[in-house]
């Protein structure tokens, strides 16, 4: 059994994303009592519903800092924590955006969370609109994960992420190769936006590079097509399309879940 599998089982796994609202620091926070509670409310529909796991993103904090403040740390361990304790059928992860995987780690290890997703992992990329190059260091965030006794923790690591520019020349199935190498547990390929699915072969290409390592679904996946992603694909992570308005619905992960199943 791999970790992956481990950790979502071996059917094709539906990661349902809770965007939280804008964390406490921000002026159009809403406080930390909504936060936790929009944590709850989904952490419900996407159980009910069936997903086999459930990712917590501070989607809504803006403007994105690249690496986390004290007080995001703080209160995704929160947040995280409220998500693990009240979930009972799926695997809870953490990822803090834009680019701090190892506050991530960190959340995680203390939160009883089991994975952490990462936008930047071996990929030379930039966003200008934020400062430029993103780091990445594939080799001192899993030297990280082992000093913090985190082992167990599943790193799921996006490969040329959407909203990002390539600094290098290389195919989907070159960074798949690389992300693997570096221990990568499972590998998200997205389309170029929010809601807009990759394309099949671009999954393919991504499967050839990978090997035995599963490879996700990052964006646009939804009810009408996610039959035939997973077909290629070993699992999906996806959000906008189970929501309405702000939250989560779970007859629309339901929905989804069924059609995965097909």
């Amino acid at each position: 059994m791999s970790r992956f599998s481990a950790v979502f089982g071996d059917g094709k796994a539906v990661i349902g994303v809770i965007h939280l609202p804008a964390l406490p620091g921000y002026p159009q926070s809403p406080g930390l009592d909504a936060v936790l509670a929009r944590t709850l409310r989904d952490v419900d529909a996407l159980e009910r519903g069936g997903a086999q796991g459930v990712l917590v993103e501070n989607d809504d904090d803006r403007p994105m800092r690249v690496e986390a403040a004290p007080e995001t740390t703080a209160i995704m361990t929160r947040a995280t924590r409220e998500a693990v304790v009240a979930a009972t059928t799926s695997a809870v992860g953490i990822e803090i955006l834009l680019n701090d995987p190892m506050a991530s780690l960190a959340v995680a290890k203390a939160s009883g969370a089991a994975f952490i997703r990462t936008d930047y992992f071996v990929d030379p990329m930039e966003r200008s609109e934020h400062g430029g190059a993103m780091a990445i260091d594939p080799e001192g965030l899993i030297a990280y994960r082992r000093q913090i006794g985190a082992e167990d923790l599943l790193i799921l690591a996006d490969i040329q992420v959407k909203y990002a520019t390539m600094m290098v020349e290389r195919s989907l199935a070159e960074s798949a190769t690389l992300a693997a190498a570096h221990g990568a547990d499972g590998i998200i390929v997205s389309g170029l936006i929010t809601g807009q699915a990759p394309q099949i072969d671009e999954v393919a290409a991504a499967k050839q590079g990978a090997g035995p390592v599963p490879v996700l679904i990052g964006s646009g996946t939804d009810a009408d097509n996610v039959a035939a992603l997973l077909r290629v694909a070993d699992g999906t992570i996806v959000g906008t399309s189970l929501k309405d308005g702000d939250g989560i619905v779970a007859d629309r992960v339901a929905t989804l879940v069924a059609a995965a199943r097909s």
